[in-house]
């Protein structure tokens, strides 16, 4: 008789049961993958490494990198747009594949406006111009000079077709009057392995892949594109302190997740992401070579993008930029 009870009241209360973990089962209940849309070794990846161990810690699941490049980071951007929108799917891009790539690429098969959420522009990061330790540069005045003596003459390193190193040297190209060879590499990391091979005379890339190198005497510091100079290289000026007027260069960094992902989702990831870059010391690595957190939420970050993609669109079509 007591089994008996047992088994009505079970049946009873059962048609509930399937309803209370929907209710009230945390979320993520799954690891969340990061989509890295460029080499590993590069400024994208080590940020991306760094928020991934630090949002995962606050979420209580892991966050698993996947690499995937190609086309200026194209390939991984469209791959997270694409992916089912619940939140489970991160990717962590820059300005290039972000706002520059929807005018330079053709059929781009995204907009991240319309199909992508950022959960945080995180990080604002001038770059650094280097060139070789055997060039007969020793400041940026000489190299100005040399790129002037003989357009096309010097080799410029950059991650690829449409990104921040490839922008800088077209507008030094517009407003400056100087003329470099552009080589295109997949990526921050093989341009600097190419630097370091002396296969190119100079390069703009992030302070974070460079810096050791700078300190081994394997690259030499010509200039940051900051309005500031970079505080771990204080003896280095600016483009602007250089000569080069108007030239001005923060590359961002972001977390996006696809539209269409839940509100309470984005919230929730949103609130970790705070939690996460609340940790002091989290991004020593930029902050101590230029670099600063920016932290805009899903509108302010929307709307700085939307910006960001007209003001690069006009550089782009300017310069009569094409993707390869």
């Amino acid at each position: 008789m007591v089994n008996r009870r047992r088994l009505l009241g079970t049946a009873a209360i059962a048609p509930f049961c399937g309803a209370l973990p929907v209710a009230a089962q945390a979320w993520p209940d799954r690891p969340l993958r990061m989509i890295i849309p460029f080499p590993p070794g590069g400024p994208v990846d080590a940020g991306g490494r760094i928020i991934a161990q630090a949002l995962g810690d606050v979420l209580g699941q892991p966050v698993v990198i996947e690499t995937r490049t190609g086309a200026g980071g194209s390939v991984g951007v469209e791959a997270a747009a694409k992916a089912t929108p619940d939140g489970h799917t991160l990717v962590f891009a820059t300005t290039g594949s972000l706002a520059v790539n929807l005018t330079l690429v053709p059929n781009l098969g995204y907009d991240t406006r319309r199909d992508l959420i950022p959960i945080s522009v995180t990080l604002g990061v001038p770059l650094l111009l280097v060139c070789r330790p055997g060039l007969a540069a020793p400041d940026l005045a000489t190299f100005i000079s040399m790129a002037r003596a003989k357009p096309g003459g010097l080799t410029m390193a950059t991650s690829g077709v449409g990104g921040p190193p490839h922008l800088l040297a077209e507008m030094m190209r517009q407003r400056a009057n100087l003329d470099f060879t552009v080589v295109h590499y997949r990526g921050a990391a093989p341009a600097m392995v190419a630097m370091l091979a002396g296969e190119v005379d100079a390069s703009i890339l992030d302070p974070a892949v460079l810096m050791p190198h700078i300190k081994a005497g394997k690259m030499r510091a010509l200039a940051t594109t900051g309005r500031e100079r970079n505080p771990a290289l204080p003896g280095t000026p600016s483009l602007v302190e250089g000569g080069l007027a108007g030239i001005e260069f923060e590359n961002w960094y972001a977390l996006m997740v696809s539209s269409g992902t839940p509100p309470e989702r984005v919230r929730r990831l949103r609130e970790a992401l705070t939690r996460a870059l609340a940790k002091p010391g989290l991004f020593d690595l930029f902050l101590t070579q230029g670099g600063r957190v920016m932290d805009l939420g899903p509108q302010e970050g929307a709307a700085f993008i939307r910006r960001e993609v007209d003001t690069w669109g006009e550089v782009v079509r300017a310069a009569r930029m094409k993707a390869e």
